[in-house]
């Protein structure tokens, strides 16, 4: 009989006494995290974004032109460069190249597509290391170069793939034209 009541009082007293008023959500923006750091440290071989589209068509000059004039393309001698800020260091300017090449050419070789996609990469070596590790077919040696390191490869449909790991700071200092 002395459990029953006290188990009683025990239950009288969680249900009449009042609990303390929980805090109300604030929708109060967080500030933003110091990813600068972690981005700096990440060197997880990875694409990390869209460096480059190319595909090709028999006037590659007029269509460049019809792009330039009609979609507002900013044009060199190599197409379109597009500029844009880094997600992780906005501070960064980072770029994308676009641009078509003759049919005729062979710069899709081995594939027999008349495109390709660059992609931006981190850790270029890391990357080609874990591709050779699953059978993906390295078309050529990584090539360095002032603005980044390049290496080619084939995906399963047979698409030439390029990887670029990039040193976006050369090219803000050579300057030119952006289409932004």
């Amino acid at each position: 009989m002395k459990k029953v009541s006290q188990i009683g009082l025990f239950i009288c007293l969680m249900a009449c006494s009042t609990p303390e008023p929980k805090p109300h959500l604030t929708l109060t923006p967080k500030s933003p995290e110091p990813q600068t750091a972690v981005a700096q440290l990440d060197t997880t071989p990875r694409v990390t974004g869209i460096g480059g589209i190319f595909f090709s068509d028999e006037d590659d000059n007029s269509l460049e032109r019809w792009y330039g004039h009609n979609l507002g393309l900013a044009l060199d001698q190599y197409g379109s460069p597009f500029e844009f800020r880094n997600a992780v260091r906005p501070e960064e300017t980072n770029y994308l190249r676009w641009d078509i090449t003759p049919t005729e050419s062979e710069f899709y070789a081995p594939s027999n597509k008349e495109f390709m996609i660059n992609y931006r990469v981190q850790n270029i070596e890391g990357l080609v290391r874990n591709l050779r590790a699953s059978n993906t077919t390295i078309l050529d040696s990584i090539v360095s170069y002032p603005y980044g390191k390049f290496v080619h490869i084939l995906d399963p449909a047979g698409n030439k793939i390029e990887l670029w790991e990039p040193v976006d700071s050369v090219l803000t200092a050579l300057g030119g034209v952006t289409t932004k």
